[in-house]
């Protein structure tokens, strides 16, 4: 008898610690999410392309509070699953709803990459995550892709282009629903008359894809697309 009272008291503890658990986890926000996306076939680590420069820079400022990662355009499924695990705070395998609204998601990226923003968005939008902002620079879509129409999930949405030379970006972006996503603009950028230097990439980019480079390598551009981040970031600090 003293042992079947000792067994239900050691099961009341074992269920109360797993109601704690939850609890703790439900109120323990995850980390404020920033994914950047790569262009063409560049690797993720390659520091001389801006989109893993502000990586960089979030990881150095914000070393606690803010994930931030790159990743190749072609990995966009990898990146959407670590979103999930990091949305999933008590790491219970579901994302429960109180789970997604605290979900902070901003996702970037340049050339296929910023394609790929969309279509991440687009996913996370069908499990009911949401979006604080997306940026593309320079965007071109993948066969079957649709870059231009941005999802109901984001909230504020922003597009850098150039429209010279043989690769050019899309030119406007627009809110699948008005109401609940704000497009920030359409942002023009011309180098003709202000070429920029990217000496550090290849010479067949720049030779056969000089616009297209030049806007990637473009610090005007990037302090543009990393202070949207940042200000965001800093809003929304639990």
């Amino acid at each position: 008898m003293v042992s079947f009272i000792l067994c239900l008291i050691a099961l009341a503890d074992l269920a109360h610690s797993a109601r704690v658990a939850e609890v703790v986890g439900a109120e323990t926000p995850p980390p404020a999410i920033v994914i950047g996306f790569v262009g063409g076939f560049v690797r993720r680590d390659a520091m001389a392309h801006s989109e893993v420069q502000v990586a960089a820079h979030l990881r150095r400022d914000y070393p606690s509070g803010v994930y931030a990662q790159v990743f190749e355009n072609r990995h966009r499924e990898t990146a959407r699953a670590e979103i999930v695990r990091l949305v999933d705070v008590n790491h219970d395998g579901t994302l429960s709803n109180e789970e997604k609204r605290q979900a902070r998601i901003l996702l970037y990226g340049h050339s296929w990459g910023a394609s790929e923003v969309v279509v991440l968005a687009r996913e996370l939008e069908s499990a009911g995550i949401p979006v604080l902002l997306t940026i593309q620079v320079d965007s071109i879509a993948k066969p079957g892709e649709n870059d231009g129409l941005i999802p109901a999930n984001v909230s504020e949405a922003a597009n850098f282009y150039q429209a010279d030379g043989l690769v050019r970006g899309q030119r406007q972006i627009r809110a699948a629903d008005p109401s609940r996503t704000h497009i920030l603009g359409n942002f023009l950028f011309d180098y003709k008359a202000n070429p920029i230097d990217c000496k550090e990439y290849p010479w067949y980019d720049r030779f056969f894809m000089r616009s297209h480079i030049e806007i990637e390598c473009d610090p005007k551009v990037w302090n543009q697309v990393e202070s949207l981040i940042r200000v965001r970031l800093s809003s929304q600090r639990p």
